[in-house]
């Protein structure tokens, strides 16, 4: 029995590790918006912004995992990056976000993980702050974690995310490509009737607006009726929310990190992430009652950094004009629905605790449906 169960974990490791034989939806053809990605269509194309991913595949019932997103290389507690969180639908768990709310500013890496774990990234990161040279003195610290619940695949009572994951994450944590899909903190999420998971996208301004970079991370884990370039997906697929014949769940929830060089500070950051989280329409999502909605904007800019260390009582900032933003806005749509979409088709079908199975997006299916449309680009 136990070579049976090491078996199939070493197949379901082999089967996230396939995650990257599939194709993002940019390089299927499928291209929403009319803004340009960044060089690799990733948050990470703002610069200094770092990812890091621990999965934990175990036995027949983990799958999850824990997310971290880095604002820049630095040190995080006394170089400060405004930051603003908008809420679409608060049913959620998230820590942390009261703080950033009222003073408009993210003192550490933000945190993902399933919705019983968030205490433990906290504790995490909480510790590696507190671990940093030059905190020896600190009392206080505000570590910001967001969740997705992911126990249709995960034995999420469990609680099997452990301090040495979190810290996993975060030594994993680097500048480049993005791994995406059933990974971190999206190895047991569901999408729009299909295996979600860790997505991203970008996109760069002209230099007449700015050539400033948005990009955006999500952990995908919410339901409605797949959209895809305006193609009806799910309904061709009868995949969706109150199709008749489809055991279908759409509450869930999805996080959505957006990062951006330009010079904002939070009360256009908290502007920035309402429009991302119009991104979720565009691909068919719609907020239900049970689906926790949340989006953490901020800004790396040198311009606008927070610093402790500033004497005084007043802190100088160069700031974007509210006239200058709309570019940044169309800049969020798109690259959150594009992350979401990537999220999709990175993701690989996974089964999990009580032998339940969530099937990844069907992408040769997909993409008959787009030609079906005229709406691949080949």
């Amino acid at each position: 029995m136990r070579l049976f169960f090491l078996l199939l974990t070493s197949i379901l490791f082999l089967q996230t590790a396939h995650s990257q034989e599939r194709q993002r939806a940019r390089d299927l053809g499928i291209k929403p918006g009319i803004l340009t990605p960044g060089p690799l269509n990733a948050i990470t194309d703002v610069e200094g912004v770092k990812v890091g991913h621990r999965t934990i595949i175990e036995g027949e019932n983990i799958r999850t995992g824990v997310t971290m997103i880095f604002p820049h290389d630095g040190d995080l507690f006394k170089s400060r990056v405004p930051a603003a969180v908008y809420v679409g639908n608060g049913f959620g768990k998230a820590l942390g976000f009261t703080q950033v709310q009222e003073l408009g500013e993210l003192e550490t890496p933000i945190g993902l993980t399933n919705t019983l774990s968030i205490h433990t990234v906290a504790n995490g990161i909480t510790d590696y702050m507190l671990q940093q040279p030059g905190n020896e003195n600190v009392r206080s610290v505000n570590p910001v974690v967001g969740e997705t619940n992911d126990g249709w695949l995960n034995d999420i009572r469990g609680r099997h995310v452990t301090m040495e994951h979190v810290f996993d994450a975060i030594e994993n944590a680097k500048i480049g490509p993005v791994e995406e899909g059933s990974v971190g903190a999206g190895t047991g999420t569901s999408a729009l009737g299909f295996k979600g998971g860790i997505g991203t996208s970008s996109r760069t301004l002209p230099e007449k607006h700015g050539g400033y970079t948005v990009g955006v991370l999500v952990q995908s884990n919410f339901g409605g009726v797949l959209t895809i370039n305006g193609a009806p997906v799910g309904e061709e697929l009868e995949n969706h929310y109150m199709a008749s014949d489809v055991p279908y769940d759409v509450d869930g929830s999805v996080m959505i990190i957006v990062a951006t060089d330009a010079p904002l500070l939070s009360r256009n950051l908290e502007r920035l992430a309402k429009r991302a989280f119009l991104g979720i329409s565009r691909v068919g999502g719609f907020a239900s009652n049970g689906s926790g909605d949340y989006v953490i904007a901020f800004s790396t800019s040198e311009d606008v950094r927070i610093s402790t260390r500033s004497s005084g009582s007043t802190q100088d900032y160069t700031e974007l004009n509210n006239s200058a933003t709309t570019p940044l806005f169309l800049a969020a749509v798109e690259a959150t629905e594009e992350a979401i979409l990537n999220s999709l088709f990175m993701a690989t079908t996974i089964t999990g605790d009580r032998g339940n199975t969530q099937q990844a997006l069907p992408i040769d299916q997909v993409l008959d449906i787009m030609r079906k449309y005229n709406l691949l680009k080949e």
